[in-house]
């Protein structure tokens, strides 16, 4: 009769036994026989609750899936002459996507005569590079496309540990004593929010 290399629940090695006998302890145990190394010789069978089993590894997979980052990258288009508002309004989605640990593509749109004049874009784009160099590096060094001349910057923080942070800070956040804010029964009132009889906190 054909043999296998039996393993116990707990991982102990049983020895080489014959498929009965293994098919018998399985059932005399109330576990499953399942092979775990057909290429052996003999194969390997393992002793183990088969359904218990299957439910722990889908489990596994999942919290794998749900804790891996992802790398996303977000475009920013840029005009060469740009005013002052318009970059501080892009340079902050810059700064936000670096600390949420997304790559941002900046994009330089060239348009008519502009595109005689590339080194408004470079300029430009040394310009972003320098004022976000704490949350980020340039991965990709400002190249001409077409019309067009793109940098790429990468965040010095990992997605993962940018998530963990954000959720930290919101764990914190939620551990605030309520005794910071006013007691029950007065009058909270700022340029947000005014209640009577209860903590206000300012909406966000």
């Amino acid at each position: 009769m054909p043999e296998v290399r039996l393993v116990g629940p707990n991982g102990e090695q049983v020895g080489i036994v014959s498929i009965g006998d293994a098919l018998k302890l399985a059932q005399e145990s109330d576990l499953d026989l399942v092979e775990v190394a057909a290429t052996a010789r003999p194969p390997v069978c393992k002793l183990m609750d088969y359904g218990k089993f299957k439910y722990e590894s889908a489990m596994k997979a999942r919290e794998a899936r749900r804790n891996q980052a992802y790398t996303i990258i977000k475009e920013i288009k840029l005009r060469p002459k740009i005013d002052p508002h318009d970059y501080e309004t892009k340079k902050g989605h810059v700064v936000r996507f670096l600390k949420a640990g997304d790559k941002v593509k900046v994009t330089i749109m060239f348009r008519g005569r502009e595109q005689s004049r590339p080194e408004l874009g470079f300029r430009l784009l040394q310009r972003l590079a320098e004022d976000v160099t704490e949350l980020g590096f340039v991965e990709s060094q400002p190249k001409q496309d077409g019309r067009n001349m793109i940098m790429v910057i990468g965040p010095h923080k990992k997605k993962a540990e940018a998530k963990a942070e954000k959720a930290a800070a919101k764990a914190r956040h939620d551990e605030t004593p309520s005794g910071d804010g006013p007691a029950a029964g007065e009058t909270h009132v700022n340029d947000e929010v005014s209640v009577s009889g209860a903590v206000a906190a300012p909406q966000e």
